[in-house]
Parts: C-alpha cells; structure tokens; sequence
C-alpha cells in the first residue's frame, strides 16, 4: 500500500472482504474453515452443537476436499481473491489522498492487523467498506462487527463510518453493466443466470427488523418494506432488475438463483446448480452466467460457477456456457470505490454501529 508522507494523517478506509487459506495444505485449509465455520453469523446454532458438526463431520473430512477445489484455481502469487483484493486496494490508494489498508474476515490479511497498522499511523477517522454489495448476516454484517470489536478493543478513540450495502447504487450498476456487455453482444445467448450465493432462509427471517414480514408473502420482496434495507433476497433481485435493465434484458431472457448450500435446513431456491441442469431441457443451450454477489472471484465463482457449473450444464445438453467474470479491477468499479472514499473525505460521517437501533435506512 501507498504510504507516502502526502496522505492525510486522521482519516483512512478499511476494505473488508472473506478471505481465503493461505494455500491449499490441508492444515491451511482445516485452520481456515475452523475460523470461519466456528463464526456464530455463519452456522448460527448453539455453540456446542455448532462445534460437535464441525469437529466431528466437517473438518475431518472437508479440508482435503476443499483443498483440492483451491488447487484448480490457485495462481502463481496465492489465492485469486486475495491477489485481486490487493490488486484494488492499491489501485484506490492511488487515486486517493488516505491511507487504504486491506484486512479478511477469516484468514490473512487479519482485520486486527489492518486496524493495527492504522492505529500505528494515527488514524482516528476511518470509512469501513465492506466489499459485499448486498446485506447479509454471514457477509457483510459478520465483516463489520469483526472490525466493530477488534476496534473497541484496540483503537476506542477511533471513529469510524460504514459503508451501507450498494446494490443498487447507479454506478455500481454501470460497473456491473460495462463488464457484462462485451459478452452480451459478442457471444450467442438464449439466456442470463445471476448466481448468487446462498444463504439460510432463517438468516432472512432473523434479519427481519419487524419480525413478521420477510418470507411471509409470497410477493415480499417487491412491496416496500423497511425490512428490505437488511433483506438480502430483496436486494439480490433488485440487483438483477436493475442490471437487466442497463443491459436491455427482457424479464423472460434472465433467472436468479443462489448456490453453495451447506447443511439440510432450507435455503433460498431456486438452486442454481439445479437449475443449470433443467435449462438444457427447457430449450436454453446458451448460458451466459454472473455472480454479482462477489465483487472479486473466488472459488465459489471460479470453481463452483466457471467449471463445475459449465460442466453441469453441457452434461445436460447445454451447447454454450460464458462466465462473466466479477469486478475485480475493473476501472469503473474502482471508480466506485473511490466515489465513496470521496464522500467520506469530504462529508465525513458519525460512526454507524450494527445494532438494531442504527441500521441503513431502507430504500
């Protein structure tokens, strides 16, 4: 990172993604899943139960699986989203006048360490930007309280703002727009998939400031609702509506769907690696599938979308299958970055704190 002497000495931005092991070692992987399953925001069950599946069902046998997964995508400098996570945070450091540090949920770079290391430079202004463009418990919020809690511990007097999930900020469309445009009009298509990650459906409904709205109503999702400012099956299709529409998509020509599924308890449907497999057999040969979820690519995009995905769908009869790529560093989604690291420098901000008295507003 950028750390020269011209950078303003009180404020800074933190970016927040995931993470990822620090190679594909089995015992890197098992230490990284043990992180992150032990995270109460992911598998949201009493503690002894939570530790008994994962001591007893996931880690003995998952890491070598998932290490494996890892070794089809892994590049020559390390894990593709932590390479690319990099990548973008230099690339806005350079284009702003604050320091920008870069720390993971689960794994290294450590969101301790970033916040130590701006602690170390007098930092006591600092734009937290979570890089999920859609609210969800196992994302976006678990990323904040983690930076939430290592700065009451470390940094008190440190203020800080964050940043409230983009999905359907204009530029952030555009962005999305711009990398999927050159395939629409290059490539033969008879259909678009926006894969988004799955999550519990009791996640959506403990998300529910009310209590009594979300996966009530068939139609929730497109009535308005205050909920809908934390409801990620909401954004996700107002994302999809949204870009469909820059991209002059027609309602029929494209479907949402969520993968990467984990237990037996209901998830949000439909299953996209169902899906993939029941479109040949509806006519649609030529896929082209996206995974706005993710800002950068990763496993669940490279190896679960990219390959198992494609191999689903041709063994199904698909004849043509295009995945598009995420933002990753893309120019116009450092623009976006840097449009909200602006408004911060120049508006400043109070500290927004996860709680359910202080939640962003909804739409």
């Amino acid at each position: 990172m950028n750390t020269t002497s011209t950078k303003s000495p009180n404020k800074a931005v933190l970016l927040l993604n995931l993470g990822s092991p620090d190679s594909t070692d089995t015992q890197d992987v098992r230490r990284y899943l043990r992180e992150f399953l032990s995270d109460e925001r992911v598998l949201d069950i009493p503690a002894p139960v939570r530790q008994t599946i994962l001591n007893l069902f996931i880690l003995p046998f998952r890491p070598r699986q998932s290490g494996e997964a890892y070794e089809k995508i892994w590049t020559d400098e390390g894990s593709p989203l932590i390479v690319t996570s990099y990548q973008v945070c230099d690339l806005l450091d350079n284009r702003v006048d604050i320091p920008v540090e870069l720390g993971m949920r689960y794994g290294n770079p450590s969101t301790e360490d970033a916040i130590r290391r701006l602690k170390g430079r007098g930092i006591n202004d600092l734009l937290i930007i979570p890089l999920y463009p859609h609210y969800a418990m196992s994302s976006y919020e678990t990323a904040v309280a983690k930076a939430q809690e290592v700065i009451e511990q470390v940094a008190p007097e440190m203020r800080y703002t964050v940043q409230p999930p983009f999905y359907n900020d204009p530029d952030y469309i555009a962005a999305l727009a711009e990398v999927t445009r050159e395939t629409l009009e290059e490539e033969e298509w008879d259909h678009v998939l926006y894969s988004y990650h799955g999550i519990p459906e009791r996640h959506i409904r403990k998300g529910d400031p009310s209590g009594c709205y979300c996966l009530r109503y068939e139609d929730c999702c497109q009535r308005k609702h205050p909920a809908q400012a934390m409801c990620y099956r909401h954004q996700v299709f107002e994302t999809s509506k949204l870009l469909s529409h820059a991209l002059d998509i027609p309602r029929e020509k494209y479907s949402v769907t969520f993968q990467s599924r984990l237990g037996n308890d209901p998830w949000l449907k439909p299953f996209t690696d169902k899906e993939l497999e029941r479109f040949p057999t509806r006519g649609i040969k030529k896929l082209v599938v996206l995974c706005p979820a993710f800002v950068s690519d990763c496993l669940e995009t490279l190896e679960e979308i990219a390959m198992e995905g494609k191999e689903s769908f041709e063994e199904a009869g698909g004849k043509h299958f295009v995945y598009v790529p995420c933002l990753n560093d893309h120019p116009r989604w450092i623009d976006v970055l840097e449009k909200f690291t602006r408004e911060f420098i120049n508006e400043g901000g109070a500290p927004l704190a996860l709680t359910e008295q202080n939640q962003p507003a909804a739409e």
